[in-house]
């Protein structure tokens, strides 16, 4: 049955008609260089989100965390994320040789307003500021070096809507288990071997 409600968006001019145009200061909020409050706010920050995308323009989010601070700040226009064993997918990386535009979003848990950076990335197998990334002892295996383009706080609206940081709003047991959900996307893997694979003492044990 045909959606006779449906009304797509296909120009700009559509576009602000519905949402309108943004407050000066908004429009003009975006910097290319880091402050020292952007820098300050790096310095805390355990979580980002990194976006990528690949000469097809398809698109990718991959979430990169570690102690405050992980992010190390070469100089104004230039951070580095480091990167930790993980599932070898390394799709992220993948886009980047492909499209280096790279988009981030940077949280602090119980802060609802983000940073956001932009900018070309280029993939690293080793630099001097390695050695101030190590975690526990190792060093990262790669990092992703980003020249910034583009750097603005992003308000809080979305975080107080969705309640994020209230522990009474949170239900993780409304879902299954990681193992679960792997039983559920391969129907031959052992969901006792998941438990185990997947349990968080024995996922800890090989962070780093």
């Amino acid at each position: 049955m045909m959606d006779t409600m449906s009304r797509q968006v296909s120009t700009v001019d559509e576009l602000r008609a519905i949402v309108g145009h943004p407050h000066e200061a908004v429009a003009n909020k975006v910097g290319d260089r880091l402050l020292p409050i952007m820098r300050d706010w790096l310095a805390h920050c355990p979580l980002a989100f990194v976006a990528t995308t690949d000469a097809a323009g398809r698109v990718d989010v991959s979430p990169k965390g570690d102690p405050p601070g992980f992010v190390h700040v070469i100089d104004d226009t230039t951070i580095a994320i480091p990167e930790r064993p993980g599932n070898k997918r390394v799709d992220g990386y993948l886009n980047v040789l492909e499209r280096p535009g790279v988009g981030t979003l940077f949280v602090i848990p119980g802060r609802g307003d983000t940073l956001r950076v932009n900018g070309t990335g280029r993939i690293m197998a080793d630099a001097d500021y390695f050695d101030s990334m190590v975690v526990q002892g190792r060093r990262p295996i790669l990092a992703l070096e980003i020249a910034v383009e583009e750097v603005f706080f992003h308000c809080a609206k979305a975080f107080l809507r969705c309640d994020a940081w209230d522990p009474q709003s949170w239900d993780p047991g409304a879902l299954p288990s990681a193992a679960q959900l792997a039983k559920a996307m391969f129907a031959d893997a052992d969901l006792d071997e998941m438990r185990r694979r997947l349990d968080e003492d024995n996922m800890r044990k090989v962070l780093y």
